[in-house]
């Protein structure tokens, strides 16, 4: 299904009609701030092994993230985030990062690096923000090209559609996106370490 949803009023109707997808075990393609993402249910792990499919990774081999809808939302999946570390994260999100968190054990075992982390995600656009908030618990997310590369079918939603609607079953049509995936951000240890510089600029935010 190519559903389109307004990128700056979202229909509730239309929301919920994903959030149901997405509670049967469904995947995704949906908008960000920065490139469409490929997501599900972190709680469905059937789901999430069919984009780990999708990708060609395993599962146990995937660095998936989660999106979560505000930073209240970490406390049930990240350990205790030292003051600095907040401060900025408290700055920059919502925002084009991935912050990487040391993971506490309710973050179930498939989205865990052999470090014990996750990442996470707010993304300054309503519509993820909005199927996050009426699901209830955070979605994964992982970008819909691999290994980074940027190839033209990314930014617009029709022709994602062409290419993956049979392998996923939503595709949400809000208009063109980036080119540029999320910066990301080692945070486990005593300091932040850029590991991938994309769209965000941290240094703005410290």
């Amino acid at each position: 299904m190519l559903l389109k949803i307004h990128p700056d009023n979202p229909s509730e109707r239309q929301i919920k009609i994903v959030v149901d997808c997405l509670r049967q075990g469904g995947v995704i393609i949906y908008p960000s701030d920065t490139v469409y993402g490929m997501g599900c249910d972190i709680t469905q792990i059937k789901a999430v092994d069919r984009v780990a499919q999708i990708k060609g990774i395993k599962r146990e081999k995937a660095n998936f993230s989660f999106v979560c809808s505000d930073l209240s939302q970490l406390s049930g999946y990240s350990k205790p985030i030292a003051n600095h570390t907040f401060k900025v994260m408290r700055r920059a999100l919502p925002g084009p990062f991935t912050f990487i968190l040391n993971a506490t054990n309710t973050v179930p075992h498939f989205f865990q690096s052999r470090k014990k982390t996750v990442g996470i995600r707010i993304p300054d656009h309503k519509v993820p923000i909005q199927i996050v908030e009426i699901l209830g618990n955070p979605i994964m997310t992982t970008s819909i090209h691999a290994d980074d590369r940027i190839v033209d079918y990314q930014t617009d939603p029709e022709l994602i559609y062409e290419m993956f609607h049979k392998l996923v079953d939503i595709v949400i049509d809000s208009g063109h996106c980036g080119l540029i995936p999320s910066t990301v951000i080692d945070c486990t240890g005593e300091e932040m370490q850029i590991i991938r510089q994309g769209k965000g600029q941290l240094e703005n935010f410290i």
